[in-house]
């Protein structure tokens, strides 16, 4: 009698590579069961409800299970995030589901479970951080880090495996409805900021996803999905860094390819970008997912396949490895076209080597995988009820973090000494956004993005409305709440009253900003583009009237994009900007007010002076800027950058080591930061680079480093910087990455508008080319004194 045991197959072998287990699995696989695994399902899409991808109800059909799940299936989308469901249950529906899946095919794979984590874990009930427009007000790269670990361990402990985050478009345009998911206009502070962000992800396991590669963001017109236009030295230089400095510092395991077209080719079917760029050059291993319904876009929206099969083709053939949401194109019409030979089987196995090493990388390969989540390991699966509500994914420090980057990220722009505010007898609250729980979300929150399709299902979450902290912060003063206008519409019925209660008060805090939204549900959201950055339906006509009865006026926005605040620039007491700033923004928006918290948040999009001056990023050259041949003045009320507090810095001691260096070297200079006030605070020091002169036309300055710095009063500290010259880089004539020898100007800033302390530069020698390997930051020390 024979008592050993056969081995198991290589591709169960942990002892192996992934890459060696993903091969030995291919060979035993069949044409059907390769596909199955390039594929998700999104059980579910079709219920009653609004779209939240675009298109949906146009490109979704149910699968049928029965025939799909015996070949296997690639990707389960969005267990949690397609319609309410208790974390615990869905936990459980998640790993039956699991169970099915893994027992229906002939090797027992299961699916990767991916979800939506923008601003926090796409879930009922899970915590609502700020939207990343604020995680790039807060200029803290660490502290995003950090929330993103704690996302991620919410994400794995019920069995998810991939996050589709971060967002690294740069604005471009802000009257794009989707600024509110991006982390700024500058690549500089987008590259760090979603680099810490993959960074606390991955470290929790999950699988970050870069989106959108590449160019989404600079539709014309600052229209959702709508062609980009750009140069290549535009899209190398403003839109590709953010995506090459996380491929290389951040180590995502997923891209996902952007829905536009640039200059005619679409992204889904541009070979040069999604392998030559990203594979060749960059050395990026992981696997490429399609936007929702991006492969068959391609025939469907941007007309370059004929049908779904020479769209599956295309996107194949470019690097697109996973397709989005559901099946559609890479199923039987892809099956047949590699059965005809028009589509090499080749390119299905290059895919799915990819794929399955994934898998096997995050263990649903391996033999004792068990597709029961942390949160059930000693749950009784049987008794489902009892176990709502077991599962909290908004835990005290999740709060706490919450809060803290809330605070963080709050942006005072005007202040006439006003603020802070002490105890004012009588507050008048006016405005849409004075008593609206969800004026803290932006559109990829849950209880925005789902919980809105289903009004009969509670928020999951605590949201205090800012008349509820102003209550709480100001327990001495009378406080009443008058609405006077909607986020839009045009009744105008209501500003009487508010202005009524204007002059009956102390002091009016003007709430006003945006509503979030899907495909114009929202004034600020995807699909939620704006015409002209004036303030969304009949807001500045309340602005005004407000301002007009002589009261001191305190405006306050929850926004997803910045507007024009017109004669609030200069007439309002002061102007508090927060970018949608999550379940805890209106505590910490509150605190502001009253002092409890010293501001700290810097503008990561420019304040403009005009609705109709677009574009109004920063990184403009000359031509860009105002000028005396033109009547239409790009300037912006409040720059890049800018920021207010309640304490004062000054910025001295200037010394220079190194001001002349080869193209290959460094510059190095300190200075001297004190807090010359009364109260600890936080100043963000900023370096900008100016080239006078170059090959090509150059921005007037641009973002090269930054650090935020905590002062106590009267505290000092000596900063040294050591700049590389690879940050001088740019693309020039012939395409090629280069630094060039010449004069350069280091601007030591408190905003792109505010240079302290300016150091003249000189770059020697060849022009010496570059590549991703160059230094992409500046080596910041600060020894407190």
């Amino acid at each position: 009698m024979n008592d050993r045991q056969d081995p198991p197959p290589a591709w169960r072998d942990t002892a192996l590579a992934p890459s060696e287990r993903a091969d030995a699995l291919i060979a035993e696989m069949t044409l059907p069961e390769k596909l199955a695994q390039l594929v998700g399902v999104w059980v579910g899409a079709s219920d009653e409800g609004g779209e939240v991808a675009p298109h949906q109800h146009e490109m979704e059909q149910p699968p049928d299970l029965d025939e799909l799940l015996p070949h296997g299936l690639g990707q389960l989308t969005r267990p949690f995030g397609t319609a309410p469901v208790d974390p615990a249950l869905g936990a459980l529906s998640l790993q039956r589901s699991q169970q099915r899946i893994a027992a229906a095919n002939r090797f027992g794979i299961p699916a990767i479970a991916h979800e939506e984590c923008l601003a926090g874990f796409a879930a009922w009930g899970a915590t609502a951080y700020p939207v990343p427009l604020s995680w790039g007000a807060a200029f803290d790269p660490d502290l995003v880090r950090e929330m993103a670990a704690a996302i991620g361990r919410d994400l794995r402990s019920v069995g998810v495996h991939q996050g589709l985050a971060p967002v690294l478009d740069v604005v471009r345009d802000a009257r794009w409805g989707r600024v509110e998911e991006t982390v700024g206009e500058d690549p500089y502070l987008v590259g760090t900021v979603a680099t810490a962000y993959v960074q606390g992800l991955e470290s929790a396991g999950i699988v970050a996803t870069l989106k959108h590669f590449a160019g989404y963001s600079a539709s014309r017109a600052g229209r959702n999905l709508a062609p980009v236009s750009m140069g290549a030295r535009e899209r190398a230089d403003v839109i590709l860094p953010p995506f090459e400095m996380a491929v290389r510092e951040g180590r995502p395991r997923s891209v996902m390819h952007a829905y536009t077209d640039t200059d005619g080719l679409p992204s889904a079917a541009d070979e040069a970008l999604l392998t030559g760029l990203l594979r060749d050059t960059w050395g990026f291993t992981g696997t490429v997912v399609a936007d929702y319904f991006g492969i068959a876009f391609l025939k469907a929206l941007h007309g370059v396949a004929e049908d779904w099969a020479d769209a599956a083709g295309l996107a194949l053939a470019s690097g697109v490895d996973v397709e989005l949401p559901t099946v559609k194109t890479f199923g039987a019409p892809l099956l047949d076209a590699v059965a005809s030979g028009a589509v090499p089987e080749a390119l299905v196995d290059r895919a799915l080597h990819r794929v399955l090493a994934q898998k096997a990388e995050l263990g649903l390969l391996d033999p004792d995988w068990s597709p029961v989540p942390a949160v059930l390991a000693d749950a009784d699966p049987d008794a489902p009820k009892e176990l709502r509500g077991r599962v909290d994914l908004d835990p005290p420090a999740n709060r706490a973090l919450a809060e803290r980057i809330a605070e963080q990220a709050v942006v005072l722009l005007r202040n006439d000494g006003t603020l802070p505010l002490h105890r004012p007898a009588r507050i008048a609250l006016i405005g849409p956004n004075g008593d609206e729980p969800t004026a803290v979300l932006g559109c990829y929150a849950f209880p925005v993005h789902v919980g809105s399709q289903h009004p009969k299902t509670p928020l999951g979450i605590e949201l205090p409305t800012l008349r509820e902290s102003l209550a709480a912060e100001f327990t001495g003063s009378e406080l009443w709440t008058v609405q006077g206008v909607a986020v839009d519409g045009e009744d105008t019925a209501g500003i009487a009253e508010a202005v009524r209660a204007a002059r009956a008060a102390d002091l009016v805090v003007l709430a006003l900003g945006d509503r979030a939204g899907l495909f114009g549900r929202g004034t600020s959201g995807e699909g939620c583009d704006a015409a002209s950055l004036d303030l969304p339906g009949r807001q500045r006509e309340l602005l005004e009237a407000v301002l007009d009865t002589g009261t001191p006026v305190v405006v306050t926005l929850l926004a997803g994009r910045p507007y024009a605040l017109g004669r609030a620039v200069e007439e309002a007491a002061a102007i508090v900007q927060c970018f949608f700033p999550g379940e805890a923004g209106t505590r910490a928006l509150a605190g502001v007010l009253s002092g409890r918290v010293n501001p700290s948040g810097r503008l990561p999009v420019s304040v403009p002076a005009h609705p109709g001056a677009q574009p109004s990023s920063y990184l403009a050259a000359r031509l860009g800027q105002a000028s005396e041949v033109s009547s239409s003045d790009p300037t912006p009320a409040y720059g890049f950058g800018h920021g207010l507090g309640y304490t004062e810095f000054t910025w001295s001691e200037l010394t220079v080591e190194t001001g002349e260096t080869g193209t290959d070297g460094a510059f190095r200079v300190a200075f001297e930061l004190r807090n010359t006030g009364d109260r600890a605070g936080s100043e963000v020091v900023q370096l900008y680079l100016h080239d006078p002169v170059a090959s090509v036309v150059q921005p007037v300055q641009r973002l090269v480093g930054y650090r935020r710095i905590e002062l106590a009063a009267g505290a000092r500290c000596r900063i040294a910087v050591e700049l590389p010259a690879d940050t001088a880089s740019f693309t020039g004539r012939d395409g090629r990455r280069i630094v060039e020898p010449g004069a350069l100007e280091l601007r030591i800033a408190a905003s792109s508008t505010d240079a302290r302390l300016t150091v003249p530069l000189r770059l020697t020698g060849p022009v010496r080319a570059v590549d991703h390997t160059r230094r992409l930051h500046p080596a910041v020390t600060v020894d407190r004194l």
